[in-house]
């Protein structure tokens, strides 16, 4: 997997997002898939981005400093980032709200659901990035929830 600086390109919007390979954003581009977080944009384009040199630098997100926000767990993002990442915490809680929790089973429960072996449904849970990375190659999609403030109580 690899993490590019991305930037919705009518309005600027700076995010992040993974993919397997730079062949596989630009797949996903081209097809219209990759849309802005903030605005739906799907014109989006790769920002200038920094290298990461090691655990010591503080990365920005597409490369802008200008303005910053404190992020869960200390890291600093621009402030377009930070309501990004407000957007995905209020997504996490909804999917929480209306999703079945299947704790540790998740990887197994997903292939379930894909192959027609139970009901189809939402879920959510553990898996490691091992499993997360089975799942892909099986063509069942699998993504991160934020961490939340109430996680931590």
């Amino acid at each position: 997997m690899i993490s590019f600086a991305l930037r919705c390109e009518p309005h600027g919007h700076g995010f992040d997002g993974w993919f397997r390979s730079g062949e596989d954003f630009d797949a996903q581009a081209e097809r219209r898939l990759v849309e802005c977080p903030v605005c739906g944009s799907t014109d989006i384009a790769k920002a200038l981005m920094r290298p990461a040199l090691g655990k010591g630098g503080k990365a920005s997100v597409a490369g802008d400093q200008a303005q910053t926000a404190m992020a869960p767990g200390g890291g600093y993002v621009n402030a377009e980032a930070a309501k990004v990442f407000a957007k995905l915490q209020e997504m996490a809680r909804e999917l929480r709200a209306k999703a079945d929790y299947v704790g540790p089973r998740f990887a197994e429960e997903a292939r379930r659901i894909h192959y027609g072996e139970t009901e189809a449904r939402q879920i959510y849970g553990e898996a490691s990035p091992a499993e997360v990375k089975g799942l892909g190659e099986e063509g069942i999609a699998a993504l991160p929830l934020p961490p939340l403030p109430e996680d931590k109580n």
